[in-house]
């Protein structure tokens, strides 16, 4: 007849293995391959790719800080969501020494848009419409090509 198992303590420290002795899950890629990135990164370097292609051109920009957030947030207590459109970005004006910002709205975006190309292109077009607001131009004059990047 069989002996019964009898279970180990569980030993401290992190385990080594996972119960059914496969190991424990890794990545499913390394970490410089584009497919390790997530949403939120592949979204922040849209960002940032726009904002370098925008700095070319208004070195000024180096002053401003680009933030990312998933959703807008409401203004302050007890305020109810309206049946305006959500925002994709918004702005921040400079004050008591901290620098002007823009940000954009990761999740907003990702909705409106289906590929990597789309949502690049709306990426722009939101970050060079709130330069635009923080630096009271048009966004034609923040980027010459505005509007023309979606086909």
């Amino acid at each position: 007849m069989d002996k019964p198992v009898t279970p180990r303590a569980a030993a401290p420290g992190p385990r080594r293995r996972d119960r059914h002795g496969r190991g424990m899950r890794g990545p499913i890629a390394p970490p410089q391959v584009p497919l390790a990135a997530s949403r939120a990164e592949a979204f922040a370097d849209l960002v940032q790719d726009s904002v370098e292609r925008l700095e070319r051109r208004w070195p000024q920009l180096a002053d401003i800080d680009f933030l990312v957030l998933e959703v807008p947030r409401l203004e302050g207590p007890g305020q109810a969501w309206n049946d305006e459109a959500v925002p994709l970005g918004g702005t921040v004006s400079a004050r008591e020494g901290r620098p002007a910002r823009v940000v954009v709205y990761r999740r907003p975006v990702e909705i409106r848009t289906k590929g990597r190309d789309e949502r690049a292109a709306l990426v722009h077009e939101v970050v060079v419409e709130q330069v635009a607001e923080l630096l009271g131009l048009t966004p034609e004059t923040v980027d010459p090509r505005y509007g023309e990047d979606q086909g």
